[in-house]
């Protein structure tokens, strides 16, 4: 399977739509700009709007009792946010912020329904999406507990660079510790050892990838495993 960069110019969910489910779906949608750290839903309130991410990044987060917050997921332009709906669930139970500014197509919850309803394509294309979702966020806990910080910030740094177009990534150190949950200074160790070996260049969140094959050599096994459970979702990736 081929692991190189997927870059779209819309979202890669909708492209897999039957071409008139897709243009009547979007026919309905707005085109908004996200800026970065916009809460886009929070706990336990209504969800009133879905967004389909073209370029920009939405991760979801869990609130802990001490007021730390731990990214669980994130979401590029190959899925969507608001996914609680298909279960009947009109709150949200995670917090959404964008970590990454860009472009989103965005419909409000009520007319995602009816097109849920009137569609067949549309609601199993988003079950299947749920599922490998769900296997994903699965796939992640077990990666934290098992495998070592350098290669699981080398997953991260792919999985971020499969949903941005081009090699430069802003990406601060807070965000990649609360992602991969160890502190700071773990991530600092982890990104010198992969400039060290030349695969990026690291300088205050700035992260450019040199060498994007090294860099999935260097991965645990759970990139390749992401790739293989989306590819079974909606097909595989599609490539400039």
């Amino acid at each position: 399977m081929d692991l190189t960069t997927f870059i779209s110019d819309s979202n890669r969910l909708l492209d897999s739509l039957p071409a008139g489910d897709k243009e009547h779906f979007l026919a309905d949608c707005d085109t908004v700009v996200l800026e970065f750290g916009q809460i886009l839903a929070e706990p336990g309130e209504e969800i009133l709007y879905v967004y389909f991410p073209v370029d920009c990044l939405i991760s979801l987060l869990v609130r802990l009792e001490n007021q730390a917050r731990l990214k669980v997921s994130m979401t590029g332009n190959e899925g969507m946010l608001g996914t609680p709906l298909m279960l009947d669930a009109r709150t949200s139970p995670l917090q959404a912020q964008v970590e990454g500014v860009g472009t989103a197509l965005r419909m409000s919850s009520a007319c995602f329904l009816s097109h849920l309803e009137s569609t067949p394509a549309l609601a199993k294309l988003i079950k299947r999406y749920m599922n490998g979702l769900f296997t994903q966020v699965s796939q992640s806990a077990a990666c934290n507990y098992y495998h070592a910080v350098e290669a699981r910030l080398a997953r991260w740094l792919l999985m971020t660079h499969d949903r941005t177009s081009g090699d430069q990534l802003q990406l601060t150190q807070s965000f990649l510790a609360s992602m991969l949950g160890v502190r700071r200074s773990s991530i600092t160790l982890a990104a010198r050892a992969l400039q060290k070996r030349e695969l990026i260049d690291y300088y205050r969140g700035n992260i450019t990838v040199h060498d994007r094959p090294g860099l999935e050599k260097a991965s645990c096994r759970c990139y390749a495993a992401d790739q293989e459970i989306y590819s079974q979702m909606v097909g595989p990736a599609k490539l400039h």
